[in-house]
C-alpha cells in the first residue's frame, strides 16, 4: 500500500448538495472541483468517490438511477480529464421503505466499510491519504478507517472534533493536504 488517494463524498463535496440527488437534472459540480482533482490526480493521487446514497432505500430513485447518474457524472469528469478510479455506493438504511435496502450497513458512513474496502481495492496508504467530505459521518468514517488527513469541506464556522480540519473551499483544501 504504498499509493496516495483523495477519498471524496459526493453530494456537498462533489455537487450541490440538493437532498437526495438522483438525477442529473438535480446534479450540480461544485466551482473549482475539476481544476482541484486535476492537481490532486497530477501529484499522482487515485481519485474514489465514497457516496451513502439512502434515496434508494427511502424510494426516492432507484439502483439503476444512481448508475445512470454517476455514469454521466463520471463521462462529465473524464471530458476535463480527470479519472475517477473508483465509486463506491451503499444504498441502505435502517428505516429504508425498500425492503431490500431497509438494513444497517457496514458501509454505510460513519462506519469504515466503504473507506476500507477503497483503501485495499486501490492498493492506499492510508498515512498518505486524504478523505473530503462534508459532514461528521464522513469523517467519522475516514478516521475509523485510518486515514491520516481528514478534511470538512463547509461553509460554516464550526468547532471540529480532533485530527480534523475545517476547509471552507478547495482552494484551502489544497493548502491543508501536507503531501500535495
Amino acid at each position: 500500500m504504498t499509493r496516495r488517494g483523495l477519498l471524496l463524498d459526493r453530494d456537498g463535496v462533489i455537487n450541490i448538495n440538493h437532498g437526495y440527488v438522483g438525477k442529473k437534472e438535480q446534479f450540480e459540480f461544485l466551482p473549482g472541483l475539476f481544476n482541484f482533482l486535476r492537481q490532486l490526480q497530477d501529484r499522482g493521487f487515485r481519485l474514489a468517490i465514497l457516496t451513502n446514497q439512502s434515496g434508494v432505500a427511502r424510494g426516492y430513485f432507484t439502483e439503476e438511477d444512481h448508475k445512470t447518474l454517476m455514469d454521466w457524472a463520471l463521462n462529465k469528469l473524464s471530458s476535463q480529464g480527470i479519472t475517477i478510479d473508483l465509486t463506491l455506493a451503499c444504498f441502505e438504511h435502517p428505516e429504508g421503505k425498500i425492503e431490500t435496502y431497509k438494513r444497517e450497513s457496514y458501509w454505510r458512513k460513519p462506519n469504515p466499510g466503504m473507506v476500507l474496502d477503497a483503501l485495499q481495492r486501490l492498493h492506499l496508504n492510508p498515512s498518505h491519504s486524504v478523505f473530503l467530505g462534508d459532514s461528521q459521518r464522513d469523517l467519522e468514517a475516514a478516521q475509523r478507517g485510518k486515514i491520516k488527513t481528514c478534511l470538512w469541506l463547509t461553509s460554516l464556522s464550526i468547532e471540529v472534533p480532533p485530527g480534523i480540519t475545517l476547509v471552507h473551499d478547495y482552494d484551502q483544501a489544497m493548502r491543508a493536504i501536507p503531501f500535495a
